[in-house]
């Protein structure tokens, strides 16, 4: 990143916004913490963030990962009362770039990036380099992102995959989904690999085990399961991860994801003693005749505390880049002109 010009980023959720600077070097500092609730809107924030650090009326760009669609001018948050236009917040803030990019693009663009003291491989397999890489995130919602190599450069290729047909394997799984089929008309592999998706395995799997579908809250399930203290819960955790196996084998098969396959959001990193110990990695690699395509794949869990952060620091990074080497071969093309 140039010397004369200072970034910023942001990593921006339904509850907190983290807000950080990025020197030349790349590296992040000043990570502040701003409650969503507490201030009536994005500008506030950044406002607040800018005059503390003295970046107020100085050459300034923001790369803001947040967790909506960015695609248009007029940003509507989906779990904030937050709505804002993307050029009047540029102007307001006079920023001399403004760079919005969806919270999984920017957890997609860490991973690159990613030590090894801030990821956990899960089975075998090897990383292979610029080759494509799929990431999978079970948090409030199920996020899929992939990342193909484009030159020097990773292409994000984002979508709305957590939605796709869940699609049972055996008996019980078929049982799972008959029950889910009697409260929606179609059911995602979101509704499983979830928060709530844990919820509405446990559901099912009372239904089917004791003929009543019993309630009981995701964090429950999960402290009893891994505290030993009750079947059902273990048999329900055990069942996510399963399905979070296929699933992302699926993932893998569909990309030819040798560059790795990676499991983000809030929940498997909770319990990565359990999930190393369950069937995710047997399911991954149990495609049938194409067993031997999955198997060299190597997967792993996301340990970074910060993602979404070192991912928009990457894609602001990447983007000035481009920027720069572009001005240059016009500056090139114009004195060749004249």
């Amino acid at each position: 990143m140039p010397l004369n010009e200072l970034n910023i980023i942001a990593d921006i959720g339904g509850t907190n916004m983290r807000v950080a600077q990025v020197d030349a070097r790349g590296n992040i500092a000043d990570i502040t913490i701003y409650a969503c609730a507490e201030h009536e809107s994005l500008s506030v924030v950044l406002t607040d963030f800018m005059t503390k650090h003295q970046l107020i009326g100085k050459k300034v760009n923001a790369c803001l990962a947040i967790a909506c669609p960015v695609d248009k001018d007029l940003i509507v948050m989906t779990n904030l009362p937050w709505q804002f236009s993307q050029s009047q917040l540029k102007a307001q803030l006079s920023l001399n770039e403004l760079i919005l990019i969806n919270d999984f693009t920017a957890i997609a663009h860490s991973i690159p990036h990613l030590g090894a003291n801030q990821k956990v491989q899960i089975g075998i397999g090897e990383v292979l380099a610029n080759k494509p890489i799929s990431i999978c995130g079970a948090g409030t919602g199920l996020g899929v992102a992939n990342l193909i190599p484009v030159d020097t450069n990773w292409h994000s290729l984002s979508g709305e995959g957590g939605h796709v047909d869940f699609a049972p394997v055996d008996e019980q799984e078929i049982a799972i989904l008959q029950f889910l089929s009697k409260k929606y008309a179609r059911v995602s592999s979101e509704q499983l690999l979830s928060g709530l998706g844990i919820e509405q395995i446990y559901q099912a799997l009372s239904f089917v085990k004791n003929g009543e579908a019993t309630v009981l809250p995701a964090k429950e399930i999960t402290e009893k399961a891994l505290a030993n203290d009750c079947s059902l819960c273990i048999e329900t955790l055990a069942q996510f991860c399963r399905i979070l196996g296929s699933f992302a084998g699926n993932l893998a098969l569909t990309l030819g994801s040798y560059g790795g396959v990676y499991i983000a959001g809030g929940i498997v990193p909770r319990f990565i003693e359990f999930f190393s110990n369950s069937e995710f990695r047997k399911r991954f690699e149990a495609k049938g005749r194409l067993s031997s395509f999955n198997q060299p794949i190597p997967t792993f869990v996301v340990t970074e505390e910060q993602p979404g952060l070192l991912g928009a620091s990457a894609y602001l990074k990447q983007f000035i880049s481009q920027q720069n080497q572009a001005n240059t071969i016009n500056q090139t093309t114009n004195t060749m002109n004249y």
